[in-house]
């Protein structure tokens, strides 16, 4: 079956709408965006100048969190939903270079990402990685997905990786649905993974990305502390609980020199624990 059959949602590419992963993946630093893209970024940037910094310092906690779920945790199983277009330290890299037999699977509906993901399924031998093209709006899709099933045993703990993906979720979305869908999934010491954009700490800049956003065509929520918190329910957040981005486990990081202030990227970030 290939891989976008389940879901049936499109392979076409375009690249004259703004698409997150895209926008994300230009803030990195990356080649697979287009000038649609990049003008949504450039815009953003108006708004808030420091945005490509933030943007690596969120996908430095993915790095911080699978070391810490590995070596910390015993945890060999990820579902990285929102995965976004393959760069330097994907999930199943860092995960897989701690213990070779690590298992991931990956989920975004970007058909680019669709057309990458072969560089996602470059695993060591005694481990396994697969990409599902679905969209977590339909989290069954990704659940009732047979690459699911061969990849992930689902009677052992798994880790869900929501890495700066549930901001495109509206309340009206219900957000925490989706996720107590994805809890109901897998069994008792299991974790999940959230960072979050919010306006908490710069409230009229964060309006300002949120218009541009829109303009663009995307649905885009920043959540305070709380509600971000209220999608960790039915797991209990482990030390040092929800807090800034770059605040949270700082030793974890490659390099200790680069560590930066706690309120210089504008997400929340959490790992819980389901009991």
């Amino acid at each position: 079956m290939p891989d976008n059959a389940f879901g049936a949602l499109s392979t076409d590419i375009d690249t004259t709408i703004a698409h997150e992963a895209r926008v994300y993946d230009y803030w990195l630093g990356g080649k697979d965006n287009y000038p649609a893209d990049r003008a949504l970024g450039d815009a953003i940037a108006e708004h808030v100048p420091a945005i490509k910094t933030m943007a690596r310092a969120n996908r430095a906690f993915l790095g911080r969190a699978v070391r810490h779920l590995v070596s910390e945790a015993g945890i060999t199983q990820f579902l990285d939903i929102g995965t976004g277009i393959p760069t330097a330290g994907n999930t199943h890299e860092v995960a897989q270079q701690l213990d070779p037999t690590a298992r991931v699977v990956y989920v975004d509906k970007d058909p680019i990402v669709l057309a990458h993901a072969r560089a996602l399924m470059n695993s060591t031998a005694q481990g396994r990685t697969r990409f599902i093209h679905a969209d977590l709006h339909d989290p069954r899709s990704i659940l009732d997905h047979p690459d699911l099933a061969d990849t992930l045993d689902r009677d052992e703990p798994v880790a869900i990786m929501l890495v700066a993906i549930m901001m495109y979720f509206s309340d009206a979305d219900r957000p925490q649905d989706v996720i107590a869908d994805l809890l109901d999934a897998v069994p008792s010491g299991s974790y999940l993974v959230i960072t979050h954009p919010t306006a908490d700490f710069a409230p009229e800049a964060m309006a300002g990305v949120q218009a541009a956003a829109e303009a663009s065509g995307i649905s885009f929520h920043p959540r305070s502390n709380a509600a971000t918190s209220e999608l960790f329910a039915g797991t209990t957040l482990i030390d040092p609980g929800l807090v800034p981005v770059a605040a949270w486990r700082p030793e974890l990081i490659d390099r200790p020199a680069a560590v930066a202030e706690a309120d210089s990227a504008w997400y929340w970030a959490g790992i819980g624990r389901k009991s």
